[in-house]
């Protein structure tokens, strides 16, 4: 199909949506609990359920990393044993010998 074609078929489309006119606009809301109108720049209302599955989801989480925390630290610390930087010269640490200016 050629450019012009395609340009024919974009128009006609165009125009048959300019002659079908303003259509009304539905709403619908999925279930039968109040639906919550969202409000321009103030906080959402909260229920008391949600406010509890968000701290029994949170707590829940908080009580997984610490579990596994304490009882697998390795996972997070790692799996070598940590250097003693006490034992490491000052030519590892970068300093400088005492008689140099």
């Amino acid at each position: 199909m050629s450019s012009f074609g395609r340009m024919l078929g974009v128009l006609r489309g165009g125009a048959r949506l300019m002659r079908r006119g303003p259509q009304r606009i539905m709403t619908r809301k999925g279930s039968g609990e109040p639906h919550i109108v969202p409000q321009y720049r103030q906080y959402p209302q909260v229920t008391k359920k949600q406010k509890f599955e968000a701290e029994l989801i949170s707590s829940v989480m908080w009580f997984w990393i610490l579990w596994h925390f304490w009882h697998d630290s390795d996972a997070v610390m790692g799996h070598f044993p940590w250097p003693d930087a006490s034992q490491w010269t000052d030519e590892e640490l970068g300093i400088s010998p005492d008689d140099e200016e």
